[in-house]
């Protein structure tokens, strides 16, 4: 839902970023990668229960998130790039809350799981949405320039920074906060659906 609003507001500084690091050879597949390897060490930190550490790495991981694709842009965007941005994602959307779990199994345990398996139907609703427009030769920048077709919602990549971010300020508030963001999860993927049906019929 924000990420419109958010991508007006840090792509100039991200393109300024990413000026210099495509002039030094840096590529945005390494960019895509950096980010996950960030990603996966804040779940880790999660995991040990050092959440200032956790939340530093989360917003330089996603930073990278960001970076990658002003890269790409200047480099030339590639298949392989797009798909590998999507893929080293919900990666990263996965090791998080996996994290959390790992940190407090008793507590948290029921609450992850649900919040992973609304996040794993909602990237397959989002996935099918993108080679179905593909198919049907469908176009839309609603979230800039990408690879391929993304369907807005109201649970996207900034609420979702938000969310981990609020975790790892309020460990002890996981439980609610992960079923509350899988119910949102959950509506974004049925909102997903009925546009699917009008849509594709």
């Amino acid at each position: 839902m924000l990420d419109g609003w958010a991508r007006r507001k840090i792509d100039p500084g991200l393109e300024a970023i990413a000026a210099p690091l495509a002039g030094a050879g840096i590529g945005a597949n390494a960019i895509t990668l950096a980010g996950l390897l960030l990603g996966l060490a804040a779940a880790g930190a999660v995991a040990l229960g050092a959440f200032w550490l956790a939340i530093g790495l989360i917003l330089v991981s996603r930073l990278c998130d960001g970076l990658d694709g002003a890269v790409a842009r200047i480099h030339g965007k590639t298949d392989l790039g797009g798909y590998l941005d999507i893929v080293l994602d919900f990666a990263f959307y996965g090791a998080v809350p996996l994290g959390f779990v790992i940190f407090d199994p008793a507590a948290n345990a029921i609450a992850g799981a649900t919040l992973l398996l609304a996040f794993y139907v909602n990237g397959a609703s989002f996935l099918t949405y993108a080679v179905m427009a593909e198919k049907r030769r469908m176009k839309t920048d609603a979230r800039g320039e990408k690879s391929l077709f993304f369907t807005t919602g109201l649970a996207e990549a900034s609420e979702t920074l938000a969310v981990f971010v609020l975790m790892c300020l309020f460990p002890a508030w996981f439980p609610v906060l992960a079923y509350a963001f899988a119910a949102v999860t959950a509506y974004t993927t049925v909102s997903r659906i009925v546009l699917a049906a009008k849509r594709f019929r």
